[in-house]
């Protein structure tokens, strides 16, 4: 798994990164969506907005969840539907190491 790209906040400022994780906690918790589902969503705005490390993070993070890579690429249907070729590219920047 990737390390949290927030461990220096962790570190450095412990109480920006509590409240960070505390709304992170929150937002992928098993809710009226799983937090699998809920991880992918979060994939998928990563993708179309052009963050690849964020892709890779959230990727690794669903898998955990129990995502499976088909799940994974098909989320990525709907990116490249809704926001065009360049999110696919990001996301498969994201995703070398991971499918």
């Amino acid at each position: 798994m990737e390390k949290d790209p927030l461990e220096i906040l962790k570190q450095k400022g412990p109480e920006l990164f509590n409240n960070i994780a505390a709304g992170r906690k929150l937002a992928y918790s098993d809710g009226a969506l799983s937090a699998k589902h809920k991880l992918l969503i979060a994939l998928a705005l990563d993708a179309a907005s052009g963050s690849a490390n964020g892709v890779k993070f959230l990727a690794a993070q669903a898998m955990k969840a129990g995502a499976s890579k088909d799940e994974i690429l098909d989320a990525l249907n709907v990116v490249y539907f809704v926001s065009g070729v360049v999110s696919v590219y990001t996301a498969a920047q994201g995703l070398v190491d991971i499918l």
